[in-house]
């Protein structure tokens, strides 16, 4: 039987630059500009360097212990089962709430085009997750070579648009019915919608199925990281080109469609709408496939309940499929975009500042780098933990509820779940 042919650069890359693109500047721009005003754009370069950072950290780990599985695995290695297992729940947390932000932003694309109406849109957010669910239990959620082609279709289409935006330069538009700019409020915009970066994180769970990766992994996730930096500054100074920073918050679920009919009419409005819609379920598919696997090992490992272990004739832990997804629908349901996206992005700013320190404290890597990366990722979570809890302390309420499950409900409930689990 001849060897699965595995990832090298340019397989890599795509992954990473897909997990980022796909959904992230879709679902969050019109949060930041409503957040950052004019300096939006540095709202994403600041993010950008978190996650530089933090990439930096996950590649220099993964090539210490020779192995990826991002925060749980790492932790592991150093012997914090528990405190891996409680930080593996959070994480788990941002991707289920990444997946209701892609669903979320799916339906209102679709709903805009046809149109379906708020509920609609809804529904079709949950459409497109049952649908995926269903993928991933006939063992059909990986990605294949089609995501090479998907990546470059997406990343076309943006650069596309914020070049034709660019082109018509008028600075007057990005301040246009938002707020004055000032460096905090870039900082707050970076720290509230960092969730546009983490789908980089995806590839290390790959790390086997890369070719040469101590060599190949550093260079595609980092690469990629900054290539998607640099086409989320210009889709956030070309879109406000287009139709101004006002238009971009109010109608911010769909900000990048309306500056698609400026640009081009309906024939815009109909591409960037084809791009939104196979970037995010694509991104639902990864995230949902990457996930599962993550929550089977985790309970592999006695710190989810032992029912998530559960794989069925297609060797899919179907259990852990069906559990994220229904998840995910809820979250969907009863969100708003912005509540969503912060959360996200709060659970991924906790998670990579302590991977980030873990580097630091092993000496992976450079210090000057991985110390940096830890601080700003947790600065970063602060800073938005204070938002969220003067703006939307409903979100903040839930996501303090996970960090208490996680931690202190924990244990209680492996007990109860499954009787011969050591959850400490």
């Amino acid at each position: 039987m001849t060897a699965a042919k595995k990832l090298g650069f340019q397989g890599a890359w795509s992954m990473a630059v897909g997990g980022m693109v796909g959904g992230g500047i879709f679902s969050t721009l019109g949060v930041v500009v409503g957040i950052a005003g004019p300096l939006a754009w540095l709202s994403f370069v600041l993010a950008g360097a978190i996650a530089l950072l933090a990439g930096y950290s996950y590649v220099m780990l993964a090539k210490v212990y020779g192995e990826g599985g991002g925060a749980f695995t790492f932790l592991r290695e150093v012997r914090q089962e528990g405190f891996a297992g409680s930080l593996a729940w959070v994480l788990i947390l941002g991707y289920v709430l990444t997946n209701a932000v892609y669903a979320f932003t799916f339906g209102e694309y679709v709903g805009h085009v046809l149109p379906l109406g708020a509920a609609g849109a809804r529904v079709t957010a949950i459409a497109i997750l049952a649908v995926f669910v269903m993928v991933n239990l006939r063992g059909a959620g990986e990605a294949g070579g089609v995501e090479v082609f998907l990546v470059w279709f997406k990343l076309a289409v943006l650069v596309a648009l914020a070049a034709f935006g660019l082109s018509r330069w008028d600075s007057s538009l990005l301040s246009r019915g938002v707020p004055e700019g000032h460096v905090g409020q870039a900082v707050l915009g970076a720290a509230s919608v960092f969730m546009a970066y983490e789908g980089f994180q995806l590839l290390t769970y790959d790390y086997d199925e890369i070719d040469e990766p101590g060599r190949t992994l550093p260079r595609a996730l980092m690469s990629a990281i900054v290539v998607v930096i640099g086409v989320y500054v210009a889709v956030a100074l070309g879109t406000a080109m287009l139709i101004g920073a006002d238009r971009v918050v109010e109608a911010k679920e769909v900000a990048l469609s309306i500056a698609g009919r400026e640009a081009l009419g309906g024939v815009g409005v109909v591409i960037v709408t084809v791009a939104a819609a196979f970037s995010t379920g694509s991104a639902i598919n990864a995230t949902l496939f990457a996930t599962a696997r993550l929550s089977h090992e985790v309970a592999a490992a006695g710190e989810l309940p032992e029912a998530l272990e559960h794989r069925n004739r297609h060797d899919v832990p179907d259990r852990a499929v069906i559990s994220l997804g229904l998840l995910a629908m809820l979250f969907a349901t009863i969100g708003t975009l912005s509540d969503l996206v912060e959360s996200a992005s709060l659970a991924f700013l906790v998670t990579f500042s302590v991977v980030s320190g873990l580097a630091f404290i092993e000496g992976a890597g450079r210090r000057l780098l991985t110390g940096p990366g830890a601080i700003g990722a947790a600065a970063a979570a602060v800073i938005l933990a204070i938002r969220l809890a003067a703006s939307a302390p409903m979100a903040l309420a839930l996501f303090g509820a996970m960090i208490l499950l996680a931690v202190v409900g924990r244990p209680f409930l492996l007990r109860h779940f499954k009787g011969d689990a050591d959850p400490t």
